[in-house]
């Protein structure tokens, strides 16, 4: 039996609890703003709407990943051009998330978590996919 180290633990009580909050987040858009509401939002900022579909299948796809720890580094970094686009987003409502809108502050943070995520890699309790691994290498 492997002993699991309080870096690995660590590691892995980041990567999981940004999983939980990628999960809900994109539950969110699908199950209580819906599709065509996140779609219309999204194209309310000018951006176009199949980038409300990505997101969506990024924040659910992606905190699936990082739950299991399944190709946890290149998850994490494809996680952060979703997470700055929200940081862009909130931008102009101020710093704090609390205040109306929701500011910047969260998204910002939790761009730096994926950074952390994808230095630290899955750490303990991850699924391991040998041919995974064998393709990925270190991003596995």
């Amino acid at each position: 039996m492997t002993r699991i180290t309080a870096s690995d633990a660590a590691a892995a009580l980041l990567r999981v609890s940004s999983g939980v909050l990628f999960l809900a987040h994109g539950l969110l858009k699908l199950t209580v703003f819906t599709i065509p509401g996140t779609v219309g939002y999204f194209e309310s900022l000018g951006l176009p709407g199949a980038f409300a579909y990505l997101t969506i299948f990024a924040e659910v796809v992606g905190g699936v990943a990082l739950i299991l720890g399944v190709a946890t580094r290149l998850t994490a970094l494809a996680l952060i051009p979703v997470l700055l686009g929200a940081t862009w987003v909130h931008s102009g409502n101020g710093w704090v998330f609390s205040g109306e809108g929701g500011g910047w502050e969260f998204t910002a943070f939790w761009t730096i978590v994926q950074v952390a995520i994808a230095l630290l890699g899955a750490g303990a309790l991850a699924l391991r996919i040998p041919a995974l691994t064998r393709t990925l290498g270190q991003f596995a």
